[in-house]
């Protein structure tokens, strides 16, 4: 790292501070967005799907970019990662087929659908409940923690919960750059003492076993038809 952990947070502090009330604003999207992820209006899924993409590019701009650049040069990377998932949540949330949502063939999968659901909304509280409660418990409260919606890390989280919301037409390439992200994000676990960020890493593989799972086990099922998850 080429950081100390007390730079970490100091940097936090400084972010936090600067952007109120953003964090009270992204709770408020964050609640339009799993209100929208459990609607079957196209509109709807579309508003959920273009949150988390105002999310992503606030974090890979507003953040990685703009202050985390300060003390880590990998931010730059970072940015462009975080950047790039927010353009495809925006593309799908105008290019997303979601006819048929009371389809006869979603219908088929009702059950895992509330199971996935569920999954879905635990990860989810995690991220906008659990998370800045173990920040406090761990002795770097506000302002000193990550934020739900504008640090990388809480908004990661969330994000997988939205994905699962979505099942069963989540794409498997939107699932791609928040795994890597997870896969990184969550050595602050250990290397800066934030242990919240270990649910980054549970929540990320939690969503990449069940797609995985699904998809092969509908496949199994249904041999002469592909798994298409926005058809």
């Amino acid at each position: 790292m080429p950081f100390t952990t007390e730079q970490f947070f100091e940097l936090f502090a400084a972010y936090n501070v600067a952007v109120w009330p953003a964090q009270v604003f992204a709770y408020v999207l964050g609640l339009v967005a799993i209100y929208g992820a459990l609607r079957p209006a196209k509109i709807e899924w579309r508003l959920s799907a273009a949150i988390l993409g105002v999310f992503w590019c606030w974090n890979g701009f507003g953040y990685q970019f703009t202050y985390f650049a300060r003390i880590n040069p990998a931010a730059y990377a970072f940015a462009a990662l975080f950047t790039v998932q927010g353009i495809l949540f925006f593309g799908w949330s105008l290019t997303a087929k979601l006819d048929g949502v009371g389809s006869e063939r979603v219908q088929s999968i009702g059950r895992l659908r509330w199971i996935a659901r569920t999954i879905g909304l635990v990860i989810i509280a995690y991220a906008m409940l659990a998370y800045p409660i173990l920040g406090i418990l761990a002795g770097h409260g506000w302002p000193r923690s990550p934020a739900f919606g504008i640090a990388p890390c809480p908004t990661t989280i969330f994000t997988f919960g939205i994905l699962l919301l979505w099942w069963p037409r989540t794409r498997w390439w939107l699932i791609v750059l928040p795994l890597i992200w997870a896969a990184i994000g969550s050595t602050a676990a250990v290397l800066l003492s934030v242990p919240e960020d270990l649910g980054l890493l549970v929540s990320g593989i939690i969503a990449a076993s069940w797609f995985a799972f699904t998809r092969s086990s509908y496949a199994a099922e249904h041999p002469s038809q592909e798994f298409r998850s926005d058809s």
